[in-house]
């Protein structure tokens, strides 16, 4: 009796779904005979999920060798494009940007901050563009980042102090990575880096994990209700945390600001956007729903993502400690040893250069970026994308392609690059994209590109790092987990030595 009643739900469930699917794209005869991308077949209700695995990224890339560079799944009810090469992929972000300008709406943004409000993951529209304009000209400008450059030196200081300290004993160099970039972080952001006056860095690691969870509500939304992953309570518990250390932070500065006369005061980007808060003379729309949005945005994208980075590049030049030599080298020669590493000096590291790109080709950060929603019918490559499709770009795709990089593509060759300027970092041929492309790019670039730098080439520059006794370079452990972004699933665990003579 009881699977009798199972399979009558499920049947049902399979006619709501398709009855939503052809209402939703309003599905005419002259639609019907359009040319979908090629796809694997799916199944009832739940499409193509089942085949995605552990690491999607790479499922899909060993999909789209069949399938090709753009290729159609269903995941749930939501028809998705996975897009896999650098040419498909300057289609969406560059030719048909303004149709793939949109986000989808995802469950944990829902819960965990208003996500129509903030940037990363808000829907394209008027918000969405006042709040890019406002945090590219007014809170991340070369001016405002130029500003904070003492605090960055002042706390990348402290952790060449502590480390320093341990006298070669080990370290967890990822968790030393991601508490620098959390206290520069929050410093930037409310001119405070104690973290644990508010339990933050928690709340934060909390908030990257559950984002970084496959929600399958997100993708079947009838199945929300019965919260079958128990994620719901979750993230409505993780947004009432982060809501309540935001607004206590808020009050602070407006009670700050208004106690406080001194006009010299060095200002925190809390304080820049409460400058703006309801202001009738501005030309910008911030209310506290919207700053809120923002600081969650910003701290996912600075933390998470920075410190991925900066660790697969441990991992990677401690695997191969040739590069390791050649990097300490070039800081040597412009450097010396008689003094740490200046933001001024970055422009002048070509090497460290070739190593991010290097790095990113092969671990990029986030494999799947942010996904784009279309809002309009679009056709690509004779391709058919119907409106409200959900867009992928595979960067770990991009990355991995031997068409592209040759048949070492599995290697870590940094020099591969070189020679090849238009290859950079901000996307600009579509084969790296550590900020994405387009009108959906990182705004926060330019502090982004900074602080991987600045911390790689200080740590490398200050000190030698070497594996634990009975652990060979070889031997290193480069198993990668998926989430939000896409990080170490091991520790990194080294053994520093100081090299300099300051």
């Amino acid at each position: 009796m009881l699977s009798s009643i199972y399979v009558v739900v499920a049947f049902f469930s399979f006619l709501i779904s398709l009855l939503f699917y052809f209402i939703h794209f309003r599905w005419t005869p002259e639609k019907l005979h359009r040319k979908l991308p090629p796809g694997p077949r799916g199944i009832p209700i739940i499409g193509n999920l089942h085949i995605l695995g552990t690491l999607p990224h790479r499922t899909l890339y060993n999909l789209s060798k069949t399938y090709g560079p753009i290729m159609f799944l269903k995941l749930g009810n939501i028809p998705t494009v996975i897009i896999s090469s650098p040419e498909t992929a300057e289609l969406v972000l560059r030719t048909h940007d303004a149709a793939f300008a949109s986000r989808p709406k995802l469950k944990a943004i829902h819960y965990m901050s208003d996500g129509t409000k903030g940037l990363a993951f808000a829907a394209y529209g008027p918000q969405w563009r006042n709040n890019r304009k406002f945090c590219t000209q007014e809170l991340l400008t070369a001016e405002k980042i130029g500003y904070s450059a003492g605090m960055r030196k002042e706390e990348i200081g402290v952790l060449v102090d502590e480390v320093k300290g341990f006298g070669g004993e080990l370290v967890n160099l990822g968790k030393k990575i991601g508490d620098l970039i959390g206290n520069m972080t929050y410093r930037m952001l409310f001119g405070d880096g104690n973290s644990e006056r508010f339990d933050l860095e928690n709340i934060v690691k909390e908030m990257v994990r559950l984002a970084g969870i496959f929600n399958v509500a997100d993708y079947v939304p009838f199945l929300e209700p019965f919260d079958i992953q128990g994620l719901n309570k979750q993230l409505k518990e993780a947004g009432k945390r982060v809501q309540e250390v935001f607004d206590t932070i808020i009050n602070e500065h407006e009670q700050d600001a208004r106690n406080y006369t001194h006009k010299s005061k060095n200002k925190d980007l809390v304080d820049i956007m409460l400058s703006y808060q309801d202001n009738p003379n501005s030309s910008y729309s911030i209310d506290r729903a919207t700053m809120k949005a923002i600081l969650s945005d910003m701290i996912v994208g600075a933390i998470d993502t920075s410190h991925t980075w900066i660790e697969w590049v441990f991992a990677e030049i401690i695997k191969h400690p040739t590069v390791m030599n050649k990097l300490q080298d070039e800081l040597t020669s412009i450097v010396g040893l008689d003094r740490m590493v200046e933001e001024d000096d970055l422009l002048k590291l070509e090497y460290l250069e070739l190593v991010l790109k290097e790095t990113f080709r092969l671990h990029p950060v986030a494999p799947l970026l942010v996904p784009r929603e279309s809002i309009e019918d679009v056709v690509i490559s004779e391709c058919y994308i119907p409106k409200g499709s959900r867009v992928m770009i595979n960067c770990w795709a991009l990355g991995h392609d031997p068409n592209i990089w040759s048949d070492n593509v599995e290697e870590f060759i940094p020099e591969r690059f070189i020679g090849k300027k238009k290859t950079d970092l901000r996307g600009h041929d579509f084969h790296l994209l550590p900020f994405g492309y387009g009108r959906r790019s990182c705004p926060g670039i330019n502090l982004g590109l900074i602080t991987v730098k600045l911390i790689v080439a200080q740590l490398v520059h200050c000190f030698n790092w070497d594996l634990p006794d009975g652990i060979f370079p070889v031997d290193l452990d480069m198993t990668e987990k998926f989430g939000l972004a896409a990080p170490r699933a091991q520790d990194l665990l080294v053994i520093p030595t100081y090299r300099l003579l300051c």
